[in-house]
C-alpha cells in the first residue's frame, strides 16, 4: 500500500500508525511535514516551509490565510510524489491545517481520510467557559475558523476523530463520515513501577514512590488547560501538606486562547502567590522516558482541561497507574467514571479540588482499587495495539469501499 500523510508536525498524531504501516515491508509511507529534525526509518520525508507571515489584516480571515499556505504547501510535494510516478492507495491528512483541502485536485481518483480533531461552536464548548461573552462580530469570526474544515468534511472520503465528544463537535449532517478511533496509548512503555525514580538535577532531588508528589503535565502553562486553577491549589497544598512536593511538566507558554500581555502566566501566578518553591519544581517539557519515569512516581496527577480536545497526558497517566483528579468537564467524563478510575472535581473549584487531592494523599491505600481501574481502562480501551488494528482496518475498508464505487 502507498499511504501519503499530511501534517505540519512529525509524527505528531501518526506516530503509530505510520511507524506500524512502516514496518511492513509491503507499504510504502511518505509523510509531508514542515518538520525537518526528526527522520524515522522506512517513512519517506517530504519536507515544506511556508512563511507564517500573515498577509491578512481581516480578521475574518486570519486562521484561512494560514491554511491555504499549508494548503497550497500540501499540493506542491503531491505534484512531487504524482511527477515521480508514485499513486497513493490513499491520503491521511490532519484536517485542522487543511491539507487535505485541494488533494483531490492531484489526485482524484484517490480515497482521502481527514484526522477530524476540532470544530469552533460558539456556544457548548470551550468558547465561553471561562464566562467571556462575546460579540455578535466575534461569534461571526469564530463560525470562519470553520470554513476550511466544511470543504474538507465535503471532499474527504472519510473522517477520524479520536474522541465521540470531539466527533460530537463537527456538525450532525456529518457525524456518519466521521469514525471515531483514538491514537492508542503505549501501554507497554506507560505502565506502573513501584522502583521508579525521579530526578530533578538543579534542585539535587530524588522523588520516588514513597514520597508524597502532586503531578500536573502539560503541553503549556494556559488557562484552557487549567493552569490558574491548578497554581491556587498549588499554593493551599504546599501549605496543607508539609512534606508534598508538586512537580510540573511543560513549557511556560499558550497554546490555545489568548496569551496576557505583560507576562506569562507562570510569571504571573508566581507573583500572585503565597508558593514554598523548595517543594514545587517546574521541570520544562520532558521526553516520553522521563514524563513516564514522573507519572510512575506520582502519588496524585491533577488534570483539568476547558471542554476541548482531550489531552494524551490523561491517558497516559491512567496507563502509568497513576491516582488522576481530574475536571469535571468533557470531553474527561468519557474517560473518568468518578471513584471508579479517577477522582472528578468541579473545574472553577478551587478547595474542591484541594479537598480531593487531600483525601487522596491521606488514603492511598484505598486508591489502588481506583489506580487499578484507570489502567484498565486504558488497557481495555486506549491500548495502541489494539487501535492500530481498529485504524489500519478502517483504512482498508475506505480503500476497498473506494475502489468499488469506482467500478
Amino acid at each position: 500500500m502507498n499511504i501519503l500523510f499530511l501534517h505540519r508536525d512529525y509524527p505528531a498524531q501518526f506516530k503509530y500508525l505510520a511507524l506500524a504501516l512502516a514496518n511492513n515491508p509491503a507499504n510504502n509511507v511518505m509523510f509531508a511535514t514542515e518538520n525537518d529534525t526528526i527522520d524515522i526509518k522506512g517513512i519517506t520525508k517530504y519536507v515544506f516551509k511556508i512563511s507564517h507571515d500573515k498577509k491578512t489584516t481581516n480578521p475574518y480571515l486570519t486562521l484561512y490565510d494560514e491554511v491555504l499556505e499549508y494548503a497550497q504547501a500540501a499540493i506542491k510535494i503531491a505534484k512531487e510524489i504524482k511527477a515521480k510516478g508514485i499513486k497513493p492507495d490513499v491520503i491521511y491528512g490532519f484536517g485542522f491545517w487543511g491539507f487535505d483541502m485541494f488533494m483531490k485536485d492531484v489526485f482524484p481518483d484517490v480515497p482521502v481520510i481527514s484526522y477530524f480533531e476540532w470544530f469552533y461552536n460558539t456556544k457548548g464548548a470551550d468558547i465561553g467557559f471561562d464566562g467571556k461573552t462575546f460579540t455578535e462580530e466575534e461569534n461571526a469570526q469564530m463560525r470562519c475558523k470553520n470554513s476550511h474544515l466544511l470543504v474538507d468534511l465535503y471532499s474527504c472520503d472519510a473522517g477520524i476523530s479520536p474522541t465521540y465528544w470531539q466527533r460530537n463537535q463537527f456538525p450532525k449532517e456529518f457525524h456518519e463520515k466521521i469514525k471515531v478511533i483514538h491514537d492508542g496509548i503505549d501501554t507497554e512503555t506507560c505502565c506502573p513501577n513501584p522502583n521508579a525514580e525521579f530526578f530533578i538535577a538543579k534542585k539535587d532531588l530524588k522523588l520516588t514512590v514513597k514520597d508524597e508528589v502532586i503531578t500536573y503535565g502539560t503541553r503549556g502553562m494556559e488557562p484552557y488547560r487549567g493552569f490558574v486553577q491548578f497554581m491556587e491549589a498549588a499554593e493551599k497544598l504546599l501549605k496543607k501538606r508539609p512534606n508534598a512536593h508538586i512537580v510540573i511538566a511543560g513549557l511556560d507558554d499558550v497554546y490555545y486562547g489568548p496569551r496576557l500581555k505583560e507576562c506569562t502566566y507562570k510569571e504571573y501566578m508566581l507573583k500572585k502567590l503565597d508558593l514554598d518553591t523548595s517543594r514545587l519544581h517546574f521541570v520544562g517539557a520532558l521526553s516520553f522516558v522521563d514524563y513516564v519515569r514522573l507519572l510512575q512516581i506520582s502519588s496524585v496527577h491533577v488534570y483539568l482541561t476547558f471542554p476541548y480536545i482531550l489531552s494524551w497526558s490523561i491517558l497516559n497517566a491512567m496507563s502509568a497507574g497513576c491516582c488522576v483528579i481530574a475536571s469535571d468537564t468533557a470531553p474527561v467524563l468519557e474517560v473518568i467514571q468518578d471513584n471508579y478510575n479517577g477522582l472528578l472535581f468541579n473545574f472553577y473549584n478551587i478547595d474542591q479540588l484541594v479537598e480531593k487531592v487531600d483525601y487522596a494523599l491521606e488514603n492511598r491505600n484505598k486508591m489502588l482499587e481506583i489506580r487499578n481501574n484507570a489502567r484498565q481502562t486504558v488497557l481495555d480501551k486506549y491500548d495502541v495495539r489494539k487501535l492500530l488494528m481498529q485504524q489500519i482496518n478502517f483504512i482498508n475498508s475506505v480503500i476497498v469501499k473506494h475502489r468499488g464505487a469506482q467500478q
